[in-house]
């Protein structure tokens, strides 16, 4: 695998179009990292470390909806592995207008980028969600 953050996304994104309440993939700081930041953002309900059927360390993420539909509508990587993205703290995007929420790794950790122009940090967009 290339690009485990973008395996973890392209999970969520289908299990939610599947209508599943949870989904599994496997377990990394990185990942770790961006359910933090998704969670504190409310767009999903949290995880928990598990261990997957093989006694691989896991991650479960509780997926949200609201009135059947997901929270999360639209969640796109950014920055990849053949193009890196990288920002400064005033040049980082809003998505949609200050509604959703790209997730920056700076050398402070990984958070939203509000909590990055805040902390007046830039880096890596790893992804926006909305």
């Amino acid at each position: 695998m290339n690009d485990p953050i973008a395996d973890m996304l392209t999970r969520i994104r289908n299990s939610q179009m599947r209508g599943k309440s949870t989904v599994m993939t496997p377990a990394s700081k990185l990942r770790a990292w961006v359910l933090d930041v998704l969670a504190d953002e409310g767009y999903i309900r949290g995880y928990e470390k598990t261990t997957d059927v093989n006694g691989h360390p896991a991650l479960e993420i509780s997926l949200k909806y609201y009135e059947g539909t997901p929270v999360i509508r639209e969640l796109k990587r950014v920055s990849k592995p053949g193009r890196r993205v990288y920002m400064s703290a005033n040049d980082i995007p809003e998505v949609r207008q200050g509604l959703g929420v790209s997730i920056v790794s700076t050398s402070k950790g990984v958070m939203s980028d509000a909590a990055a122009r805040n902390a007046h940090v830039g880096g890596e967009v790893l992804c926006t969600v909305f």
